[in-house]
């Protein structure tokens, strides 16, 4: 029943910062995923006998890589799979039960904030045993074994029903079908003080939560609406589709106007939120005005303790090299430590594990704490309505007062999608190179003071982690940051990030992008990115 099959390796398996992305039509390749999913138990060893997670986004070719991973466990020795109802499994639901039922790791289909469909964005990410991405020396092993793989096991098996919740055998292993919402619904229970969130919404006070078609409909559903008490109707689109209603699950601006639209509308509900494809990232939006992704993670650690999990207070913070830097004065205020670390949610997982930080984010909307190994799109909006609750302000009231009290942050991101991966690279490898001769130039009016090309090493283990991003830091606290994007699965994406500190609680009601003018100038002049893209414009601006 079990049967080893030849194969031949594929030169395009490397993982980026989330696992393998690529389109659909090139995971149906024959024997692409199979490659693939056999690098990885290659990649590991001490599995046997042990519990696998399995489970995705609902995206197009879920199903059938799910088959594919059982009839592969199984002839590969694990001794259990734990695969969520239907395919289903959020990627902070997926670390947890990782955790929670102490598992080897789990595997997660998801290419996250993609477009799904058959002829759009597929991904498979493995976790380890501590909930979280496979640190780099694992991925690296997978992508090594990818390129000599020449055969892989696989198992001769009926397919496995996957919608019925209960336990079947396959070929000596356990298949258990889980309600994928219940154990993290539980966990969100134990974190935040639900009796006074219900108080919140029994008050009259009115949230809307988008799911866009992805996977955390039925966990909002469960969290809001039945055990919160929100009101019907809270919660929209949360019936996870194969290609997301045909719309991009990416919970930004641009992808989420609809909600940004009726936030500042004359009868905007009090709250507005949203979560992406795979469940780790979110939008925060109140009435009249958006959340910025660095601002929300400064302002959740701010106020953290009015959460139960978090009255103790926090141990660290930690964020993302081209986040924003409004979340560093809190951590000095509090007097913890402030963790800058390279893009990709795998570099905090060392952080926490060692008990040096509590609260992690990233301007790309993902913001977490150590309750999990990822981040946590619903945890993060329940910690807002836990503020809300507490303060009995207003979003704009919470955001403007802790602006008069910090400073605000000017800051946005230009993303020039898919961009020709020479044209892009050849763009980092020019800027790469004048990076010496920058130190006291002046573009636009403003001074650089240091240019450098970000190194992050590892205060936990060591490692060390280079070529994160290009940061050109000018007098007076401003920066612009570049870097490619490891997510998209077509050419490349150039992520220009653009901050400046403001002080002055008189200029904080300014035009971000008019704020900003000076310095998306100068950027486009220090990287010639008209020149080397061939674009006028970004592609999108969050």
């Amino acid at each position: 029943m079990i049967r080893t099959v030849a194969t031949t390796p594929f030169n395009d398996q490397k993982p980026g910062t989330s696992g393998l992305r690529k389109k659909v039509p090139v995971f149906q390749q024959a024997q692409y995923a199979e490659n693939f999913i056999q690098s990885i138990f290659d990649a590991l060893s001490g599995f046997e006998g042990k519990t696998l997670v399995v489970g995705g986004d609902g995206r197009y070719y879920n199903r059938e890589v799910i088959q594919k991973v059982v009839a592969m466990a199984a002839a590969n020795g694990f001794g259990r799979l734990m695969i969520g109802q239907g395919g289903i499994l959020s990627t902070p639901a997926a670390s947890h039960l990782i955790r929670k039922y102490k598992a080897f790791g789990g595997i997660i289909l998801s290419a996250s904030h993609n477009p799904g469909g058959p002829k759009e964005d597929f991904g498979i990410k493995y976790n380890a045993e501590n909930g979280g991405p496979a640190p780099e020396k694992i991925t690296d092993a997978i992508y090594a074994r990818s390129k000599e793989i020449r055969e892989y096991r696989i198992a001769d098996i009926d397919e496995v029903d996957i919608d019925t919740i209960g336990e079947v055998e396959v070929e000596g292993m356990t298949v258990e079908v889980v309600d994928p919402v219940r154990d993290y619904a539980d966990m969100m229970e134990s974190l935040f003080d639900f009796n006074a969130l219900r108080r919140l919404f029994d008050s009259g006070f009115r949230m809307r939560f988008d799911a866009m078609h992805a996977v955390t409909g039925p966990y909002a559903k469960e969290i809001f609406e039945r055990r919160l008490g929100a009101a019907e109707g809270t919660c929209r689109n949360f019936r996870p589709l194969p290609d997301f209603g045909g719309h991009h699950p990416d919970p930004n601006l641009v992808h989420a106007k609809h909600l940004y639209d009726e936030m500042m509308g004359p009868d905007a509900p009090d709250f507005g939120a949203a979560s992406d494809g795979d469940g780790d990232r979110n939008l925060i939006i109140g009435k009249g005005i958006f959340v910025t992704p660095s601002d929300s993670l400064a302002l959740l650690a701010a106020n953290a303790r009015v959460a139960p999990a978090y009255a103790a207070g926090l141990a660290g913070i930690a964020r993302s090299m081209p986040t924003s830097g409004a979340a560093d004065r809190v951590a000095q205020k509090l007097g913890i430590g402030l963790y800058e670390t390279p893009t990709g949610w795998k570099f905090f997982g060392n952080l926490l594990d060692a008990g040096m930080a509590t609260i992690c984010g990233e301007e790309s909307a993902g913001t977490g704490s150590s309750h999990v190994r990822e981040k946590d799109g619903l945890w993060a909006v329940l910690l807002w309505l836990s503020i809300l609750a507490a303060r009995g302000e207003s979003v704009k009231e919470i955001v403007e007062t802790h602006w008069a009290e910090f400073g605000r942050n000017y800051y946005s991101r230009h993303d020039y999608e898919e961009v020709e991966t020479t044209r892009a690279d050849g763009l980092i490898e020019e800027l790469r190179g004048r990076l010496p001769d920058l130190p006291g130039t002046q573009v636009r009016g403003l001074t650089v003071e240091t240019a450098d090309d970000f190194a992050y090493h590892d205060p936990v283990d060591g490692s060390v982690s280079e070529h994160q991003g290009i940061r050109i830091l000018f007098a007076g606290g401003s920066r612009v940051v570049f870097r490619l994007s490891g997510t998209g699965t077509s050419g490349a994406t150039l992520r220009v990030y653009i901050e400046r500190y403001e002080p002055d609680a008189a200029r904080h009601g300014l035009d971000t992008q008019q704020a900003l003018a000076d310095l998306i100038t100068a950027a486009d002049e220090i990287a010639g990115i008209r020149r080397h893209t061939g674009r006028d414009r970004p592609s999108v601006i969050t």
